[in-house]
């Protein structure tokens, strides 16, 4: 019998000790702050792993995550528990109308014929954000011919990234997407009792994603890009932390490249080599 099948799944509480050495661990491999006040959400997350562990207690299972098997086969199990995934298709559509209108034609003028336009979406969730950028460049791409793109896409967590490579979204995800660009990019399924729709394959074969932790090294695997996009990414760390992903981001950002961030984000004196284009929107000078 599992030690989890002698204890009531509802009754465990974590202690501030244990709520201590999760969320100190976790600020310091991942940068993300939790508060005190998110102690109860940490709980609640993570219940599930306890029962699938047959733990009896937080506490064993800290024990557990610092362990040397738990620091092999846990730790990503726990950020994916941890980290909050909300996205959507067309969010802060404002970005893409400037992406369309200003940065691409910019591009054209600025860069050697048939030179590839390169985007990342850092924080990229369930793909709904590089999809969209994919759906935009396309239409770009449609009304000149010489452009081609490529979309880079990457999050911390797996579980998303899984789904993100997956592409497929309810019918109600995609109710932001334009009428037309449903019709030319997304294909319905044919199960009525739970429709969904996929993004189709010329689309998906744009976009390449993989993880990454805004903590860890420089990004010396990562290539330099025209565009970057890491919008409501900065919100779970703190100003210090802020401050030290923005700056790695704008090593790998091209000379006059553009960094869009979230619309409750603020990089204010910061020392960054950025210039405001419009709000939350940045060049790199």
């Amino acid at each position: 019998m599992r030690l989890w099948d002698t204890h009531n799944y509802a009754s465990l509480v974590m202690s501030n000790i244990d709520f201590s050495r999760l969320s100190s661990f976790i600020y310091t491999n991942y940068g993300i702050k939790l508060h005190q006040s998110k102690k109860t959400m940490l709980e609640g997350r993570l219940h599930k792993r306890l029962k699938e562990l047959g733990l009896p207690s937080f506490r064993a299972y800290c024990d557990y995550v610092f362990s040397a098997e738990g620091q092999r086969s846990e730790l990503v199990q726990m950020i994916d528990l941890v980290t909050t995934n909300k996205t959507d298709f067309f969010r802060e559509a404002v970005h893409f109308d400037y992406l369309m209108n200003e940065v691409l034609p910019l591009h054209q003028r600025s860069k050697p014929l048939g030179s590839q336009f390169k985007i990342w979406s850092a924080g990229c969730s369930t793909g709904e954000e590089p999809y969209t950028m994919a759906m935009v460049l396309s239409e770009y791409a449609e009304a000149n011919h010489a452009f081609n793109f490529n979309v880079f896409g990457t999050d911390i967590s797996t579980r998303v990234l899984e789904s993100a490579i997956t592409a497929i979204y309810s019918l109600e995800k995609v109710q932001p997407v334009p009428l037309t660009f449903k019709q030319k990019y997304l294909l319905k399924s044919k199960d009525k009792r739970s429709p969904t729709v996929r993004v189709v394959p010329e689309l998906r074969a744009k976009v390449s994603f993989d993880r990454l932790n805004f903590i860890d090294g420089d990004f010396s695997s990562v290539p330099a890009f025209n565009v970057i996009f890491c919008r409501n990414v900065l919100i779970y760390f703190d100003r210090e932390t802020q401050e030290k992903v923005v700056r790695k981001l704008c090593s790998k950002l091209d000379p006059g490249g553009f960094l869009f961030l979230g619309h409750s984000e603020s990089i204010t004196n910061m020392d960054l080599p950025l210039v405001q284009v419009q709000p939350t929107t940045f060049k790199k000078i």
